[in-house]
């Protein structure tokens, strides 16, 4: 198809899905991804982007990408596991020491990513960023006894889940596009999420309470059809990769991470309440999640424990 499209003077066009919200870096990145291709591929590649959840939720759309029926996307990882569902591990409440040494972990994990991904029919193109989890409710949530009982917005992750179970309390999974009606209704009464979605997607006005727990500084993940992928040219392959090459995931969770404060000021400035926790207050919520590791990968099951052993080893190369 694209052979035929290329010989009749005509570029081949992709439609690429994300669920970010109009006005947020993601789209920003992604807008510049489509010049990119563009100028790389001299014009004969076009993506379409369909932004906010418009072709549908992103475990959905992760799905129908590894179908051949949307040709690519930006996911968090956390759909990426709807595929390997032991990549859901990377979001381990308080595993990494540090942003250094998680950047360096995601980057050491890309050969099992890729090989993983490619299994269940996505191309893994390169590593993006969603940002720091905290608790998002209609009221502070200090200590983590605060949460048990309460019902839960999970991510449709074994490890989300098994998050909220440590907890106590009795999670949900929902993908990103039912968080907001799911407060509004009551069907749950807290979640986590990152600031950089929270505050776009317009969930900071119905739980407009944010408690800082930074449990988590989730990454995302740029995948392509195989089906797609394998009918390209080495020509297109080539522009689509220089057109990757060309933003570092460096630079890419270096631009997520600097929104994320400009983000929090507008929540504050929209009427909003940002909850700080001191240094004791935190460490009582990695004291219990910390030892909730084991039974998470017990939960995920599959190749949980070898990826989690591929994580403990990077971990150890990349420092603190």
């Amino acid at each position: 198809m694209a052979g035929t499209a290329l010989a009749q003077g005509k570029p081949v066009e992709f439609r690429y899905t994300t669920g970010a919200p109009p006005n947020t870096p993601w789209v920003m990145q992604l807008d510049r991804f489509v010049k990119d291709v563009d100028e790389q591929s001299k014009g004969t590649i076009k993506i379409n982007p369909f932004i906010n959840a418009q072709l549908g939720n992103e475990q959905d759309t992760m799905q129908q990408t590894a179908r051949g029926r949307i040709d690519m996307g930006g996911f968090s990882v956390a759909a990426a596991a709807a595929l390997v569902p032991e990549l859901s591990l990377t979001s381990l409440p308080f595993y990494f020491d540090s942003t250094e040494q998680q950047d360096c972990v995601y980057d050491q994990l890309i050969p099992y990513t890729a090989k993983a991904l490619a299994q269940k029919g996505v191309v893994f193109l390169g590593w993006t960023h969603v940002g720091s989890g905290n608790i998002v409710g209609k009221k502070p949530f200090k200590a983590p006894t605060d949460v048990k009982g309460l019902k839960a917005r999970s991510a449709p992750t074994k490890t989300a889940a098994a998050f909220w179970v440590a907890l106590g309390a009795n999670p949900t999974p929902l993908g990103i596009t039912e968080w907001a009606s799911a407060h509004q209704t009551g069907l749950v009464d807290v979640s986590d999420a990152p600031v950089t979605y929270y505050v776009p997607s317009g969930l900071g006005k119905i739980a407009p309470v944010y408690t800082r727990t930074n449990h988590v500084d989730a990454g995302g993940i740029v995948v392509m059809s195989k089906a797609v992928y394998d009918k390209l040219t080495p020509e297109q392959r080539s522009a689509l990769q220089a057109a990757v090459a060309k933003r570092s995931a460096a630079q890419l969770r270096a631009e997520i991470r600097g929104f994320e404060q400009k983000i929090l000021d507008l929540h504050v400035k929209n009427g909003g309440q940002i909850v700080p926790l001191t240094p004791a207050e935190r460490a009582q919520w990695q004291k219990a999640l910390q030892p909730a590791w084991p039974e998470i990968v017990k939960a995920v099951g599959g190749n949980a424990d070898a990826f989690f052993k591929l994580m403990e080893d990077a971990k150890k190369k990349c420092g603190a």
